[in-house]
């Protein structure tokens, strides 16, 4: 897609569902088009339903791993102590931890340094509701429900976060069908099912400000674009994304999931000032026939380090500007169920992925599987934060200087952190 096309057209898109005339003059016609401030991107990926950690992050150094799981647990690496084909056993990273086979297109990623893994990290909340712990994840506020925005719209709202940067209109995008809680606050956001269908909602004043207009009649620059306004929707529309050319080899699976992480890559490339970026995926709530290294949740992690690894190989040395964050809401039990699958736990594990990234490393301090480390006698115990892990990101990646803003409450002091950035 021509880059004044896209942005023209997206312009005018936008302006239909909630941007000021302002944003029309200063994008619809491709001027003054500005760049992410100091050029940082962050990309957040949700795995909603919560994420088996002990199966996507493999412990197999710890034997009370393969105890409690006789028939989900990933085989030990080839030739430290199981003799299997590629695919069938975990694949290792430091002699203790391994990624799960269906995270082989991960594994050159952890090897160039690209990528780190952080394990026992997640929410301190006791809960093990998914609508609660989700809640608090992207409110960034454990166990509080009066929490009205979400974290990264404080990021963007906060003063003092980036004191140089002229806000655009692309500047945070969601590729979801609604704003998700991450997003919600004063701070403009962008939600869109995807950029062929550009089903678009806004947050704060001026999308009030454009029904307002509408209501009134009074939207006269906005009805003066109308015909134009009309052709350049179809045009994007007509300019189908699924035409998009990835580059560097990148092949992308055609599930929602990467295809969302394709019009990330595309929306980075255009150079229209994407900031943050944001997508989910479902499906990790694994009660019943969870498998081990085959079955539900590998096929789920499949598609999960392929999309991930083709948005890496597609952006090539944009790399150096992006960090991808993955979260999901708690992990899951430390021992399977009677229906081979795990039921809710307390700690998980994400990954931190980029060129600013101190990969090749396992992160976070590993608390153990026997029965007295266990929390509350039967979950992975937490021994990091996520809001420190947040924090590092925001604050040494995206050159965020109000964290305090950013997570009220939590004292997060850059001396704890991990040094993953």
């Amino acid at each position: 897609m021509d880059r004044r096309v896209f942005v023209k057209a997206g312009g005018l898109a936008l302006v239909t569902m909630g941007l000021s005339p302002s944003f029309l003059r200063r994008t619809a016609f491709g001027m003054e088009l500005l760049s992410a401030p100091r050029g940082k991107t962050l990309i957040c990926l949700f795995q909603r339903g919560a994420a088996d950690a002990l199966n996507v992050i493999v412990p197999h150094g710890e034997k009370a791993y393969y105890a409690m799981r006789p028939s989900i647990a990933i085989p030990r690496p080839v030739g430290l102590g199981r003799q299997l084909g590629s695919g069938e056993s975990a694949i290792d990273l430091d002699g203790f931890f391994g990624l799960h086979p269906s995270l082989a297109p991960l594994k050159p990623l952890y090897d160039r340094g690209l990528l780190a893994p952080v394990h026992a990290v997640g929410s301190p909340s006791a809960t093990r509701s998914h609508f609660d712990a989700q809640d608090y994840m992207e409110t960034g506020t454990p166990d509080i429900k009066g929490t009205t925005d979400g974290w990264l719209n404080r990021y963007l709202a906060a003063q003092g976060t980036c004191a140089e940067c002229a806000s655009t209109p692309f500047r945070a995008v969601s590729l979801t069908q609604q704003t998700p809680r991450i997003l919600e606050g004063g701070a403009e956001t962008v939600a869109m099912n995807s950029l062929g269908e550009f089903t678009v909602r806004t947050t704060g004043s001026q999308a009030a400000r454009l029904e307002a207009l509408y209501r009134t009649g009074s939207a006269d620059l906005v009805h003066g674009a109308g015909s134009e306004m009309f052709d350049a929707v179809k045009l994007l529309r007509e300019a189908n994304p699924q035409k998009y050319a990835a580059q560097n080899g990148a092949q992308y699976p055609r599930s929602q999931f990467g295809q969302r992480l394709l019009q990330i890559a595309q929306l980075i490339k255009a150079n229209v000032g994407l900031e943050i970026a944001f997508a989910d995926i479902g499906g990790w709530d694994t009660h019943v026939n969870q498998g081990g290294a085959t079955g539900q949740l590998a096929q789920r992690l499949n598609d999960f380090g392929q999309s991930i690894n083709a948005l890496v190989t597609d952006l090539g040395d944009k790399m150096g500007d992006v960090v991808i964050l993955t979260m999901s809401e708690f992990g899951r039990m430390a021992r399977e169920n009677g229906n081979r699958g795990t039921d809710h736990g307390h700690a998980g594990a994400l990954f931190v992925i980029g060129g600013d990234v101190k990969g090749g490393k396992v992160y976070g301090k590993w608390p153990g599987l026997d029965q007295e480390q266990l929390y509350e006698g039967r979950d992975l115990a937490l021994t990091t934060d996520f809001r420190s892990v947040f924090s590092e990101i925001t604050s040494r990646h995206m050159g965020a200087a109000e964290i305090d803003k950013i997570f009220p409450g939590f004292t997060s002091k850059s001396e704890g952190w991990l040094g993953i950035v």
